[in-house]
């Protein structure tokens, strides 16, 4: 089993997956959708589905980060965000120049208020609401779709 397969966590006991492993934050943005709970996904550079994330901030909590970060990729522009993270995953960044490298992502929920159609990275990336099981399906990273169907 690979560290990718191994990767996922959530409540007080945290994992130590790989020690060498980058830090990143995520943000799993949520509503109250037609048929239920849904999540924003976002696309990639590399045409994946996944949640807003980057990496940590100076002078920022990894709370504060993540919600800089879902307001940057996804256009977050109000939202209460939990100050734990609510669970975490392991992948592999690719860089564009060919190199990449372990990220252990520490993904913390926001409860989304509001969104807006202007935001930094509107016209690199698509963003999509859908439900958790279907969200699920649709991203690749092992961790991630484990923590999407946790919530489920």
């Amino acid at each position: 089993m690979s560290n990718l397969d191994r990767s996922f966590w959530t409540g007080r006991k945290v994992r130590i997956i790989d020690p060498t492993a980058i830090a990143q934050v995520g943000a799993l943005c949520l509503r109250d959708g037609k048929a239920g709970q849904e999540v924003l996904l976002v696309k990639s550079s590399r045409g994946r589905w996944i949640v807003p994330k980057g990496w940590p901030m100076d002078g920022l909590t990894d709370a504060e980060a993540a919600k800089v970060e879902a307001w940057e990729e996804a256009g977050l522009r109000k939202g209460k965000v939990s100050k734990a993270p609510i669970g975490g995953y392991v992948t592999e960044k690719r860089f564009d120049d060919g190199r990449t490298a372990i990220c252990h992502v520490s993904v913390y929920r926001i409860d989304v208020k509001e969104m807006t159609k202007t935001y930094p990275e509107a016209d690199l990336r698509k963003r999509k609401w859908m439900p958790l099981k279907k969200a699920a399906k649709k991203v690749d990273d092992t961790g991630l779709k484990a923590l999407l169907m946790a919530l489920e």
